[in-house]
């Protein structure tokens, strides 16, 4: 590695400097990975990742397919003309990666992501795609091994090309359904190779456009075999990695079948897939399908299910899926409560599913973008712990539900009241009392801690 061309020249390794001022912007002023909170190290609690094909297949457009590094959008052309894209396919393939792990050095994270696509360029065969993923993989391997740098998380890239624009486990060719699998079948031998703690289904095609001529029972049947497949040869070569399910309600798809974290994990219990699947929640999917920004990964965790956090945002005045790096400070606490709730989220990890905006050209925005959005996980981290330390929240809510710790409430609670007693116990105590919800006092005792 140290033989390669440095991409991000002049500069350093980020430092932790707590003391820094509003004009310090390429150090972590909150953001200390070996500090240690409730027992678990920041580092550990945080688990910070970066995801390759926005952060170094991104060229400034706002195309669905951030994959495809040199498409143009509607609106421009590409503005992110980063020197690891010169050469041809397989030689800016490698440039990209020496420039990736140099990245994630200097920044100090130990994870990354990736589409098998992004990893390496698709080749006219099946055959020539392998080969390809497989010499960019050899590289990566090696760079694993001299910086300890691991993959949280690899994905296969079944959406982009023309094959799959009726979807891929969905689509009604099964011709194209077998090309799917077979592309699934390599990216587990890509991750049982790099050691993968995750392997990601993100369905961008796995819906429709018009139920018209859509069979939609005969869809979902044939996206839930194609998961059973997945599970039986991740068995087979021994892979051993959490699998995770990406919820988003639209875009490509009109209509996409993984909607949001109640629907995955209703599909993934109608089929019997509960025990080998959770979910990879992205709150700017979560926030296009109408829902809060902590909605999805309450909801997961509820259920056990939650698995891994693409960590970004979105705009909310506008309906597609921005992928803005998190800058606020409520929303990561929230996230952050939760995850210390369900005791961390490893295998998985928080995942920077985000890219500096069009108009962030300097390779420093790069930096600047991450560390920036690490600052304010480490700050709701922090008050998360807090919240949960002094104990005042979780005890106003346990009181408000008391009612259920005794009498017909605890029956009500162990499952074993019946509606005859629901009767007798109105007949013999009357109308309940009105009692106030109280939320803007909890919103403001919230307040308090960020």
């Amino acid at each position: 590695m140290a033989a390669q061309a440095e991409f991000f020249a002049g500069i350093p390794k980020i430092s932790y400097l707590p003391n820094a001022g509003a004009r310090d912007v390429m150090c972590f002023k909150h953001y200390n990975a070996e500090e240690v909170l409730m027992g678990r190290s920041m580092e550990d609690w945080l688990r910070f990742s970066v995801c390759y094909w926005h952060s170094f297949c991104g060229t400034g457009t706002v195309a669905t397919d951030p994959t495809l590094p040199l498409c143009a959008d509607p609106f421009g052309f590409p503005t992110l003309h980063r020197p690891w894209n010169e050469g041809t396919p397989m030689e800016s393939a490698k440039k990209r990666l020496h420039a990736a792990f140099e990245f994630f050095t200097k920044l100090g994270v130990k994870y990354y992501t990736f589409h098998d696509r992004d990893m390496a360029p698709e080749g006219s065969t099946l055959e020539e795609s392998n080969r390809n993923l497989d010499e960019i993989t050899d590289v990566a391997l090696q760079l694993q091994s001299q910086t300890g740098i691991k993959v949280l998380w690899v994905t296969c890239n079944l959406f982009a090309h023309q094959r799959y624009m009726n979807g891929a486990a969905t689509n009604p060719d099964c011709h194209v359904l077998a090309f799917a699998g077979a592309q699934v079948k390599k990216g587990l031998e890509i991750a049982k190779k790099l050691g993968a703690e995750n392997f990601v289904f993100w369905g961008g095609r796995e819906g429709f456009l018009s139920i018209h001529n859509t069979d939609v029972a005969a869809e979902l049947k044939h996206m839930a075999n194609f998961f059973k497949m997945a599970v039986k040869y991740k068995e087979k070569i021994g892979l051993k990695c959490q699998f995770l399910i990406e919820p988003k309600p639209k875009e490509p798809c009109r209509h996409q079948y993984d909607y949001d974290a109640m629907s995955v994990i209703g599909f993934l219990k109608h089929y019997g897939l509960e025990s080998h699947f959770k979910l990879n929640i992205e709150p700017n999917h979560t926030t296009l399908a109408g829902h809060s920004y902590e909605h999805d990964i309450v909801m997961a965790s509820t259920f056990g299910m939650l698995g891994s956090v693409d960590s970004n945002t979105g705009s909310s005045d506008l309906g597609w899926d921005t992928d803005q790096f998190p800058m606020d400070i409520r929303d990561t606490t929230l996230v952050m409560k939760t995850v210390i709730e369900q005791g961390g989220l490893q295998p998985g990890g928080l995942n920077f599913d985000a890219k500096v905006r069009r108009e962030s050209t300097d390779l420093e925005d790069l930096f600047i973008a991450h560390i920036g959005a690490m600052d304010t996980f480490a700050r709701g981290l922090r008050n998360a712990v807090r919240i949960i330390e002094d104990g005042l929240i979780t005890g106003m809510v346990k009181e408000r539900y008391s009612s259920f710790s005794h009498g017909i409430g605890q029956k009500v609670e162990d499952g074993s009241a019946t509606l005859e007693e629901m009767e007798a116990f109105i007949k013999q105590n009357g109308e309940p009392k009105v009692t106030s919800g109280k939320q803007e006092k909890y919103e403001s005792i919230f307040n308090h801690y960020i």
